[in-house]
Order: structure tokens, then C-alpha cells, then sequence
């Protein structure tokens, strides 16, 4: 096997499509075989291959039949006796078809002139004729064809590796052999070794007591494993049966949850509405609570009777109560804020009765209210009347302060019960004694009418005072159930002091 020489030149060659090529038959490359024609020659002329030789020929037809050489193959003519004066040809002066040139690897066979007896009528050509001989120009090809596939069987077959390789492949083959055949080497020392080891012990040979023993000590342990065997047989077949038991029983606790998640969703469903309906009833109760919140912090009274002042003149529900030589205030409108002042007063000593002792009764009747005495006395308590004599008027407005005294009175006395401090206990801001409010008289005869209508003012900033206690310490509030603890009525003390003397002071301008 050899490469191609001549790598660079570019040679054409007549190729016959027919003749098979060579390749390698591990790395598939092409190959060139020389040296070929003379084994062929000996080959077929040997009369004890004569047998041989028909079958080889005819074994291979069926390859050269089917297989064709490409252009890596060159059938040149032998080469003529030099005596006849024909010189030498190169290797690569064959006729060649233009544009096919010679490749790197390639075969060179030289076609033998002689022919070949009856025996090659089966070799397979084109230019065979219909009695099977073969042309002379081409017995020697095919003979030379006929031997390689033959040894190449015969190769493949010696050696099971698929023949023909190249030489690269065949050196890269015999090192990987080598390699082989060198760790089988090295296995059979091993093993020689051991073979030496085990030779060279002593043998102990068992007699046949002993060896009875010892059969029977192995039928026994036997025995044993195959108890334990069906032991642990019958422990699987439970552990089994109890395996089915738990699947069936997964199986139904399977089913009972799904069932579970079904009525839970269910149930989930018809809560939704529930709770939204919850939730709106519990935003109206918020709402509500807030509601009442608010109207427990408000102050019915208050609102009802809102007592205030107007330059000179105290006004309670925005009427004045008085009159002043320059502004004379109409009857009609200090009636109506006697009539207010009266339904407030009386609308507090109600309240706390029968504790209060309502000696001297208030009847209010809108804008004519009366007051009766202790001698069930009633007078009037609304006008015109005469300003220079106007007794029953003065005595029920004398009645009046003396019922709001009483009212402090009492007041003052709820404070010491629950132990309120002396100095935070209920005072009017305006100390009244009989007919008189901070020495001004309220009676209207023979008296001046800026000192009337102070008095009235000063009467009702001590109206206001009890109201705020009143509304301290009751639970007077509509809708409501408010009940002040004893710890908010000392809060009530600094209260009437702050409000007596914001109240002097708006009084005295």
C-alpha cells in the first residue's frame, strides 16, 4: 500500500467505470495497491490452486459485477521488451480523457498479454465474450482483481477486521492489539500467580464424619433461612393485605374530603351573602353609635335655652329682658324671655323632685307665666304694667330669684353629698338676697331702669349657671342614658368659676 506520487501534477487517464475501487475500511480513504501481478501470474498458473482458482474467480464476479472502480483507478497497458525500441512510458504518460486528472491515492495494474485457459470463464467484464473467455488485454486485470478480493476475504475472516486499510489505520490496529495482547499477558501472570498460591497451601481434607457434620449444619442452617423466608413470605403477604386495607381506606377518606370540599364550598357560597349583610348591619350600627355619640354630647337645654347677652341687656332665645330710657324694649318681647326664663327654671326643679322642695312653684304659660307663694299666692309675671306701682309684678320677680336661691341651695348641697371640695362646690356668681342681685333690686317701682334691667341680666347669667350644673350632673339628654360619674363634677366647678366671671365681667359693661 503506498501513497500516490507526483502530488501536484495533474494527469488524465482513460478509467473504465466498471472496475472496483479500494478504499480504506476504517477511515474510508482511497488506496493504491501495486505489487499485485506477479502473485497473480503464480497464482493461477499453479496447478494445485487449479481447483481453486474457477471458485475464487467466480466467488468474486458477483462483487466486480456490482461494483465499479472510479477515477482513482488507471488501467495501463505492460510494458513492451525494450528490444523492440519502444521506450519506456512514464507513470503518468498514460492517454488520458481531457479535464480528468489523476488522484492522490491510486492503483496501477498492468493488462497481461497472455490469456487464460478455460478454467477464468467466469470472470466478469465487459469485454467477455458470449463462450465466457475474456479478451487478452484484460485476463491480467482481472486476475489481479480476483486475488485481492480473495486475500482481502481471507484477511477479514483470520482476523475479523475488515481488510483492505491503509497503512496509518493498520500501524494505529497492531498498537491497540499490542496493547491488548499485553494486558492479557499481565491477566494470565495474575492468575498464574494465584494458581501458584493456592498449590502451595496446605489442603485440608475433611473426613467424611466430619464432612456428614457439616452437611448436616448446612441442611440445618438451611432449614433456618427457609423458615425465615417464609416468615418474612407471610410478614409481606400481611404487610400487603394491610397495604390494600390502607389504599381502600385512603381511597374513602379521599372521597370523604372531596365530599368535605364540596360542602365547604357550598357553604362558602351561601356565607358571602351572610356576611355582607352582616357587614352592612354592622356599618348602620358604626353609623349609628356615631349618631348617638353625637347627640349625647349634645346639650338639649342649652340649645333649647341658649342665654346670652345683647349690649346692657341679657337675652335669653335672643329675647331682651329689660328696657332703657333709650331703648325702650317692647313688652310683648320681655314677656316671651320671662316666659323662657320661667320654663327653664321650673323644667329643672321638676327634675329633681321629690328631693327638691318646690316651695315656691313656677307656672309657665309661654309669654304670661305666673309663681305662686307658699300662701298659694299666684302673680303675675308679665306686662305692661305701671312703672311707678307694680306690686304683684315686683313680688314675681322676687319669687323668681328667691326659687332660682332655693335651686342653688340645693345644688350646692348634691355637691357636699358627693363629697365634691368646699371651694369647687356649686356658687351662684351673683349672690342674691331677696329683692336684690348684686345690690341692684330687681323690683321695677320707684327704681331706675338701667338698675332693673342689670339685675335682670345679672339674674339670668345666674340662670345660665345652674343650667350648666344641671346639665353636669343629670343625665337629662333625649334618647340618651347619660349618666355623669362623680369624677366629672369637679370639672363643673372651674367651669361656673370661669363662665361667673366671664359673665361679671360682660355684665358690668
Amino acid at each position: 500500500m503506498k501513497k500516490g506520487e507526483n502530488k501536484g501534477r495533474t494527469r488524465s487517464f482513460p478509467v473504465d467505470p466498471n472496475v472496483p475501487r479500494w478504499v480504506c475500511q476504517n477511515c474510508r480513504n482511497p488506496l493504491c495497491i501495486v505489487g499485485a501481478d506477479s502473485y497473480a501470474d503464480k497464482f493461477f498458473n499453479d496447478p494445485s490452486r487449479s481447483g481453486m482458482q474457477g471458485s475464487s474467480i467466480h466467488g468474486a464476479s458477483s462483487v466486480l459485477s456490482t461494483t465499479k472502480m472510479d477515477n482513482s483507478y488507471v488501467v495501463l497497458p505492460k510494458q513492451r521488451p525494450l528490444a523492440q525500441g519502444n521506450a519506456p512510458r512514464p507513470r503518468g504518460d498514460a492517454a488520458a480523457q481531457p479535464g480528468k486528472a489523476m488522484e492522490e491515492s491510486f492503483v496501477v495494474v498492468y493488462k497481461s498479454e497472455s490469456g487464460i485457459d478455460g478454467n477464468g470463464a467466469h470472470l466478469l467484464g465487459t469485454g467477455a465474450d458470449s463462450g465466457g473467455h475474456l479478451p487478452p488485454h484484460n485476463s491480467g486485470f482481472n486476475s489481479t482483481i480476483t486475488v485481492l478480493t480473495r486475500a482481502f476475504e481471507i484477511a477479514t475472516t483470520q482476523t475479523q477486521v475488515e481488510q483492505p486499510m491503509c497503512l496509518d489505520c493498520m500501524r494505529i490496529l497492531s498498537d491497540k492489539l499490542d496493547k491488548e495482547v499485553e494486558d492479557v499477558s499481565r491477566d494470565i501472570e495474575a492468575y498464574e500467580a494465584c494458581l501458584k498460591c493456592l498449590e502451595g497451601e496446605a489442603r485440608d481434607v475433611l473426613s467424611e464424619a466430619d464432612f456428614l457434620k457439616e452437611k448436616l449444619k448446612i441442611e440445618e442452617e438451611e432449614r433456618r433461612l427457609e423458615a425465615v423466608i417464609e416468615e418474612t413470605e407471610r410478614q409481606n403477604a400481611e404487610v400487603n393485605a394491610e397495604l390494600r386495607e390502607l389504599e381502600l381506606k385512603s381511597s374513602r377518606f379521599n372521597e370523604l374530603e372531596e365530599r368535605y370540599w364540596h360542602e365547604f364550598n357550598n357553604f362558602q357560597f351561601q356565607l358571602i351573602p351572610h356576611q355582607e349583610e352582616r357587614d352592612a348591619i354592622l356599618a348602620k350600627i358604626e353609623v349609628s353609635q356615631a349618631h348617638l355619640e353625637l347627640l349625647k354630647r349634645t346639650n338639649v337645654l342649652n340649645d333649647a335655652f341658649p342665654i346670652s347677652h345683647d349690649g346692657e341687656f341679657g337675652t335669653i332665645n335672643n329675647f331682651r329682658l329689660g328696657r332703657l330710657p333709650k331703648i325702650p324694649v317692647e313688652w310683648d318681647e320681655i314677656n316671651a324671655a320671662w316666659g323662657q326664663a320661667c320654663l327653664l327654671l321650673h323644667t329643672m326643679c321638676q327634675y329633681f323632685r321629690p328631693k327638691f322642695q318646690y316651695r315656691i312653684k313656677i307656672i309657665p304659660m309661654g309669654s304670661y307665666p305666673r309663681i305662686t307663694d307658699t300662701n298659694n299666692s299666684t302673680y303675675e309675671l308679665f306686662g305692661p304694667v305701671n312703672l311707678f306701682w307694680s306690686t304683684r309684678y315686683d313680688k314675681a320677680m322676687t319669687l323668681f330669684l328667691a326659687c332660682l336661691k332655693d335651686f342653688a341651695d340645693f345644688a350646692k348641697s348634691k355637691d357636699q353629698e358627693n363629697n365634691i371640695p368646699p371651694e369647687k362646690c356649686f356658687k351662684l356668681p351673683y349672690k342674691i338676697e331677696n329683692d336684690k342681685v348684686e345690690n341692684y333690686s330687681i323690683t321695677q317701682s320707684f327704681n331706675k331702669q338701667e338698675n332693673w334691667t342689670k339685675s335682670l341680666k345679672y339674674t339670668l347669667c345666674n340662670l345660665k349657671w345652674a343650667l350648666y350644673w344641671f346639665v353636669g350632673n343629670t343625665n337629662f339628654q333625649p334618647l340618651s342614658a347619660m349618666v355623669s360619674s362623680h369624677a366629672e363634677v369637679p370639672a363643673v366647678g372651674p367651669l361656673y368659676t370661669k363662665r361667673g366671671v366671664d359673665a361679671k365681667s360682660e355684665s358690668r359693661n
